[in-house]
């Protein structure tokens, strides 16, 4: 038996970023601990831009890791694994958080769309990756779960209207049980 090959394992993403032209953050979630502090995270964004803002790859190996990217108008996404990774499971989740965001924003992904939606971003992230193990590679059931989790607004927020139809569909649901 060969003692070279590593574990088969679940968890595939090191980290996911989002950088505007500059190289500035606008999203980053790591899943480990191979840049425990900000400072590191910030030096190795700094780094991985340099090295993909002015390619048109779209396949990095940096620092030890593979680096799944695609930019679009002013916007650079990141999806980061280890070395061994399957570029082609990265590559999925990168497609997925990308036509996710596409759909969500109507097709306008760009720095000032992504801004003023970030809850959704922080939401669509979140059903396509959990703790580094890929959840979802589908952009439909992404978006679709957005959505769902986007109706649940506090009754504080809601209108008077709002709070009687979510109502009469609860009392409508026990009824049917």
């Amino acid at each position: 038996m060969d003692t070279g090959m590593l574990e088969p394992s679940l968890y595939t993403v090191k980290a996911v970023l989002i950088l505007d032209n500059d190289g500035e953050r606008l999203y980053a979630k790591y899943y480990d601990d191979t840049y425990p502090s900000v400072k590191e995270q910030k030096a190795f964004e700094k780094n991985i831009f340099s090295k993909t803002h002015r390619t048109d790859s779209e396949i990095a190996l940096l620092e030890g890791l593979t680096v799944v990217y695609k930019s679009n108008i002013d916007l650079f996404f990141y999806v980061i694994g280890s070395s061994h990774e399957n570029e082609l499971m990265l590559m999925a989740v990168l497609n997925c958080l990308f036509d996710s965001l596409s759909q969500m924003l109507r097709k306008n992904v760009e720095r000032r769309a992504l801004l003023e939606n970030m809850e959704g971003l922080f939401l669509a992230v979140d059903e396509i990756v959990d703790g580094g193990v890929i959840l979802e590679s589908d952009p439909q059931q992404v978006v679709h779960r957005v959505a769902l989790r986007g109706e649940d607004v506090p009754y504080s927020e809601q209108t008077v209207t709002q709070v009687l139809q979510s109502a009469k569909e609860q009392i409508k649901w026990s009824l049917l049980r």
